[in-house]
């Protein structure tokens, strides 16, 4: 029976000795539990022969470094345009009076384009011919009396002066005739042209525009601060976003001159005939200004950073070894490493960030 007195006593007494404990104090004793709870894991694990850190390896995905051929380019945005691209215009004003091509037809240099009103030159053009053909009868005439040594020097002369000034004038008038038409300077396509019968067509203003798209080019103009690294003949990358094209080429030329407004130089690179390209396109012109052709690359993505510098992490063996190294020369999400890392290195990527030096890491994933 005491037993059973005495059990509710000590509870009793127990519950009222309870009092609410500061959260600190709390937190702190739990911590020293926690610890001293894996203080025992850690003697059992290795009574046991199991490693303290194999349920904590961390999962990773790594490549093994090779050297590769690695190049830096300039990126430039340029545009498409023909190396022939004229528009063709009278040279006097006028009334269109034919029009002879369409939008879209190919002409050839020096084909006839449009027909202006020049009916006055042609009336005296008809008259001064008709002068010209009398001055060269007389002429003949002249010359037979002068081979049979008849009439004077001065009489044979004055007609033949009088035939090469007729002549002469006649050119003239045709000369001017031709002023009155808009020729094609090249051999072409006729890329724009908004021309009717009757409009009066005016010298610099109404023209057609003539564009010979087997002939291509890129142009572009390129900063200042480029001008040791772009030069004549370098191998360039051109993107062609709105005609899903690419291409290599080589740099034709390349301005020596800077431009002192907008502190750049001119550059083309004249393109293979492509239906896919067309003048005005925009076009980026990757310039090929460094290369290495044994070079140990990696992912940008892959280098972390420090006070002390650049690092990465490497499997070495299933775990975690970091690596301080050297970057060089960027582009796009590749990095060149100058030192650091040596091939046959096996870079791990995803998962990095949350390593520490010496941590298991198991391999999910690996490539090259």
């Amino acid at each position: 029976m005491k037993k059973y007195i005495y059990i509710p006593a000590l509870l009793l007494l127990a519950a009222c000795s309870q009092k609410p404990k500061d959260k600190n104090a709390e937190l702190a004793d739990l911590k020293k539990q926690q610890a001293d709870i894996n203080s025992k894991i850690a003697a059992l694990q290795a009574s046991a022969g199991v490693s303290q850190d194999s349920s904590k390896s961390a999962d990773i995905s790594v490549y093994k470094i090779a050297e590769t051929k690695f190049t830096h380019y300039v990126d430039i945005q340029g545009k498409i345009d023909a190396k022939d691209n004229v528009t063709a215009y009278p040279q006097s004003p006028g009334v269109i009076t034919k029009i002879y091509v369409a939008p879209g037809q190919h002409v050839s240099k020096g084909q006839l384009l449009v027909q202006l009103d020049n009916s006055v030159l042609r009336e005296n053009i008809e008259q001064a011919q008709s002068q010209a053909t009398l001055a060269k009868t007389l002429f003949e005439r002249q010359k037979n009396l002068w081979d049979q040594k008849i009439g004077t020097e001065v009489q044979f002369l004055q007609a033949q002066t009088q035939m090469q000034s007729a002549q002469k004038q006649v050119d003239g008038l045709r000369q001017q005739a031709d002023l009155y038409r808009i020729i094609s300077p090249i051999n072409g396509t006729i890329d724009q042209m908004d021309l009717k019968l009757g409009q009066v067509a005016q010298p610099g203003t109404t023209g057609i525009r003539i564009v010979n798209a087997d002939v291509l080019k890129v142009k572009a103009d390129v900063p200042e601060s480029y001008a040791s690294r772009v030069n004549q003949g370098d191998n360039v990358k051109i993107v062609v976003p709105d005609g899903n094209d690419s291409l290599s080429a080589k740099l034709t030329f390349a301005a020596k001159a800077i431009d002192p407004t907008s502190r750049s130089f001119a550059i083309e690179i004249a393109l293979p005939v492509r239906k896919t390209l067309r003048p005005n396109m925009t076009a980026i012109i990757k310039i090929a200004d460094y290369n290495n052709s044994k070079a140990i690359v990696i992912p940008l993505n892959a280098i972390q950073k420090s006070e002390q510098g650049d690092y990465v992490y490497v499997n070495d063996n299933g775990a975690a070894k970091r690596k301080n190294i050297k970057v060089g020369i960027a582009y796009g999400s590749q990095a060149e490493i100058l030192s650091g890392l040596t091939a046959g290195d096996q870079l791990i990527t995803a998962g990095a960030s949350d390593l520490n030096d010496g941590d298991k890491v198991n391999v999910l994933q690996s490539g090259n």
